[in-house]
């Protein structure tokens, strides 16, 4: 499998990976109890609707969980009593969040968040704030979760939790935030002060949490035997300790072991570790991303096998998930789901009683493969012209980043070709106010804007606009865009460290709000994308060492 198809699939598995994170309900226990329940609107009465819910937490029915602890948060209310509203809107919050309602989840923990300033309480600040992080996560809003990890890390010295079983708690939930924005080296960090931590307290759960991102990380740097080494290892405790919340740590972990191996071209051992998922499943799994994401892994091992049954198996079932994941999980898609799988049921026992169909059956499936094929023929035959293209674009580039350098302390001495009503010498104060902001990289600042830059050259905007449109023959966009594309061409050619950093940290250092903002710009500039450049420019390095 290319990069690509693996940094998809793997996205897609660490952009769900949060709704396992229930370090939440460490904090706040859940605990469940089926008593009778007494009628008033007394505190006893609350804390009875509180264990009811739970109960039904247990048991996985989140809407009857939400029943019962909004009748415990309309007796809170009645009472005023803060500490018990917080308790329910934390447990409301963790619900709504693994039924998917991530708004009403968010809602539920900033309530609660809310109590915890009134209350002036540190610690349930914390907890509330762990709770927000994963539901912004959920919700793909990683600045804004990356802004208060960062806050609530600063804060911990001055909780109860600190060098506890909490501390590793807050360590796990704030790194899956830098994982899900590619800081591995924060997440290493994070990962060595929680097993510190965990392994001071002999806290498995923390352990385990931290060997599978380490293990994860290295996974995505490519260095598969030593993700291995972390993987194997809490793959033992997991064996060997009754772990809590056992599920999504046992799936995680086989699931990374399977794509090292299958990276590695250890097929069977890929498939073999697959299975130790697949064999254990029960049916309410069968919507749970890391499950999902392990059908298509199967379908990609036997297709590298050229076991193309198997493949074929996996991957319809992978499809089928999938589909299911997306709709709403009630009663009623399970009942379409059983009736679609008896029909094909159906369909199998009736091409085995006919071999003449069973014959036609294959007949369509060999032109089918062909038709693929062909069209495989078609998208390799546009990927290598694409690729061809590229190729000489990227060698035009580099021959344009040669002369800028060599002229890079060359003035422009252009003629003026048109007329404009400014006095020559205050033209020229600004040419050379502009030359001087350029040699101090100015344009790589976000707040460079036309405003700002007349400010520096002691005029209007007007009047600069005018000047630039003249004199550097282009809009101010386009000559702020032309000097930060031109800036990041030849950095990124010089300056390996910088080419190693995710696109959006690139496009941040060299002024650009947005990743996409600056890849729209440098395509329009030079035909490429970042990521084909910087690919192309380490291929080019690697060639140039070996033949030295």
């Amino acid at each position: 499998m290319d990069d690509n198809t693996t940094s998809l699939r793997m996205a897609f598995f660490i952009k769900q990976f949060a709704a396992a994170n229930l370090f939440v309900v460490l904090f706040f226990p859940i605990s469940g109890s089926t008593d009778v329940i007494a009628q008033g609107n007394d505190i006893d009465t609350a804390r009875e609707y509180i264990k009811q819910g739970n109960s039904f937490y247990d048991k996985d029915d989140y809407e009857n969980s939400i029943l019962y602890y909004n009748k415990a948060d309309a007796i809170a209310k009645i009472l005023k009593d803060d500490a018990l509203m917080y308790s329910v809107y934390i447990r409301k919050g963790l619900t709504y969040l693994l039924s998917a309602e991530n708004q009403k989840s968010l809602d539920a923990y900033y309530n609660a968040l809310a109590i915890t300033q009134k209350m002036k309480d540190l610690d349930k600040e914390v907890i509330a704030n762990s709770g927000i992080i994963l539901v912004l996560k959920r919700m793909n809003q990683l600045d804004k979760a990356h802004k208060i990890a960062s806050q609530m890390l600063k804060s911990i010295d001055k909780t109860s939790f600190k060098n506890k079983h909490n501390h590793v708690n807050i360590l796990a939930t704030s790194s899956d935030i830098y994982l899900a924005r590619e800081q591995y080296d924060s997440v290493l960090s994070f990962a060595e002060k929680g097993i510190t931590i965990s392994k001071l307290l002999d806290y498995k759960e923390g352990l385990v949490d931290f060997y599978i991102k380490k293990g994860m990380i290295f996974y995505y740097k490519k260095k598969y035997d030593k993700s291995l080494t972390y993987l194997l290892d809490a793959q033992r405790i997991l064996h060997n300790h009754d772990i809590k919340n056992k599920f999504y740590p046992t799936v995680n972990t086989n699931y990374f072991l399977a794509s090292c191996y299958y990276e590695q071209g250890l097929y069977d051992k890929a498939i073999d570790q697959l299975h130790k998922t697949t064999k254990t499943l029960e049916e309410k799994d069968l919507i749970k991303p890391p499950v999902i994401q392990s059908h298509l892994l199967l379908a990609n091992c036997y297709g590298a096998k050229k076991d193309f049954e198997n493949a074929l198996h996996w991957n319809n079932k992978y499809v089928r998930l999938t589909k299911n994941y997306q709709k709403d999980k009630d009663a009623t898609v399970n009942k379409i789901y059983e009736k679609e799988a008896e029909k094909l049921e159906g369909e199998i026992v009736h091409l085995k009683n006919k071999h003449a169909a069973s014959e036609k059956l294959k007949q369509y499936i060999f032109g089918g493969f062909i038709i693929l094929a062909l069209i495989l023929i078609g998208f390799v035959y546009r990927y290598f012209n694409k690729q061809k293209s590229n190729k000489k674009v990227f060698q035009d580039l580099m021959h344009k980043i040669d002369r800028l350098e060599a002229h890079e302390h060359d003035s422009l001495n252009r003629e003026m070709t048109k007329q404009i009503i400014i006095d020559d010498t205050k033209v020229n104060e600004i040419l050379k106010g502009l030359d001087k902001l350029e040699e101090r990289e100015y344009f790589l600042r976000s707040d460079c804007n036309l405003r700002a830059i007349a400010k520096k050259t002691k005029t209007n905007a007007t009047y600069l606009s005018k000047i630039i449109n003249i004199h550097k023959e282009k809009n101010f966009n386009d000559y702020i865009n032309d000097l930060r594309i031109d800036y990041v061409l030849k950095r990124l050619k010089s300056d390996k460290k910088f080419r190693s950093f995710s696109i959006k940290s690139i496009a941040t250092e060299i002024g650009y709000k947005s990743d996409y903002s600056f890849s729209k710009h440098f395509k329009a500039k030079t035909g490429l994308n970042p990521s084909y450049y910087i690919k192309k420019l380490e291929k080019q390095e690697i060639s140039l060492d070996q033949v030295s």
